[in-house]
């Protein structure tokens, strides 16, 4: 029988190496065997191409006081290069109060193609684009954000995978733009970039692609389910309702969208609390496809659930590490204690990037750490707040001029 030392040595021994696994299987190996297996993948859907492929696209988009943006991005969807008479724009007004009803309906009086509906109480966008839905005529839907600006070809490149039949989802390749040294915008571009390639991985692997970028993406009509009022991050529960159904999920590289990069820390980390409180309510109701087939199952675990349980893992082993130091419980004490000691200097580092940055000294590698922790402190308040309850989907969109 193990005695109580023994049993508490197993213990931190267990948390230990469940925890440094974890980290190191979903921020390390899993995007790395993605990249493996993309380039032993000998066919490349993206290579074809078919220019006959015109079916008619709605492109809905929920707005809040959009005003600074609103008539940029419609002008970014009607000069694409899709025939007009197979596309049609339809904005709700989730109850602006600012200049963005008036400019909407000033331009859709030039632009046939524009439709304009206002709901007179703030509802939240999963309930806006429950509804723009239905008023939708096209077979296919682009669901997408008034501050992501469409480039010439995005629409054309999204269509072109669904000539696929098994394909009901396809995301865009979300571009960053308006970069500074000051700020995380080049953090959080590196970021995107390196989620971009991950997800299209899997799309082109499994058909499995792990939710798009919320700024823009195509569906199938047929395939849309309602998003639940409550819901914070719409376009995952989209994505797997449709993987659900046994469609596939894949991005388009050449679909290419621009927004603005993020440069206010705060702000993102205001942003991604909001988006780690509903990526819990997506784990909370889709738990059971941890347990699904074809990749999905196991880029869920990978690329997601790992993710968003990684601030509580990144804790164990900050602890973990040095229990198992100091109580010498078969690990070797170089490595748990070099673990500690790296995760102690993380957050030193942190603090020296905040110091350096009243001065305004902007050092990359710096930034990047804090870039790092300060989003998974965000994904732990945001845990916080999925277990108190989410009530609403209503929220305060991100400011449109950010300073760093």
């Amino acid at each position: 029988m193990l005695t109580f030392a023994q049993l508490m040595n197993t213990v931190v021994a267990i948390i230990f190496w469940i925890s440094l696994l974890g980290l190191l299987h979903t921020y390390v190996l899993f995007p790395l065997l993605m990249r493996l297996l993309l380039k032993l993948k000998t066919e490349v859907k993206e290579e074809v191409a078919d220019n006959l492929f015109k079916p008619m696209v709605s492109v809905v988009m929920a707005a809040y006081n959009e005003e600074k943006v609103i008539i940029q991005k419609l002008e970014s969807v009607i000069k694409s290069n899709y025939p007009s008479d197979k596309l049609e724009i339809i904005v709700g007004s989730d109850c602006s109060n600012d200049g963005t009803d008036v400019l909407v309906q000033e331009f859709s009086q030039n632009h046939p193609q524009v439709k304009f509906i206002r709901f007179n109480s703030r509802t939240g966008k999963p309930a806006i684009i429950n509804q723009l839905v239905k008023h939708s005529k096209g077979e296919f839907l682009i669901i997408t954000d008034a501050n992501v600006m469409f480039d010439a070809e995005a629409i054309s490149s999204m269509m072109n995978r669904f000539t696929v039949a098994e394909v009901g989802l396809v995301d865009s390749n979300m571009v960053n733009i308006g970069l500074m040294k000051s700020g995380i915008s080049s953090q959080e571009k590196q970021y995107i970039q390196t989620e971009v390639l991950t997800k299209y991985a899997e799309g082109e692997i499994w058909g499995s692609m792990m939710g798009p970028f919320g700024g823009c993406y195509a569906i199938r009509k047929s395939l849309f389910s309602d998003i639940p009022a409550n819901f914070l991050v719409d376009d995952f529960y989209v994505c797997m309702k449709i993987l659900e159904q046994g469609y596939h999920s894949v991005s388009s590289l050449k679909a290419i969208v621009y927004e603005e990069a993020s440069h206010n820390l705060w702000i993102e980390y205001r942003r991604k609390t909001r988006i780690a409180t509903g990526n819990f309510q997506n784990l909370a109701k889709f738990s059971k496809m941890i347990f699904k087939g074809r990749g999905i199952g196991f880029c869920f675990m990978s690329h997601k659930v790992l993710r968003w349980k990684g601030p509580v893992l990144m804790l164990l082993l900050f602890f973990s590490s040095f229990a198992a130091w100091w109580l010498s419980v078969g690990i070797n004490p170089v490595l748990c204690l070099g673990i500690f000691g790296a995760m102690s200097l993380s957050l030193m580092l942190l603090l020296a990037d905040r110091l350096l940055n009243l001065f305004q000294i902007h050092v990359g590698l710096l930034r990047l750490n804090t870039h790092f922790l300060v989003m998974n402190a965000a994904m732990l308040k945001g845990m916080f707040r999925y277990f108190k309850g989410v009530k609403s989907g209503v929220w305060q969109p991100t400011s449109r001029t950010q300073n760093a």
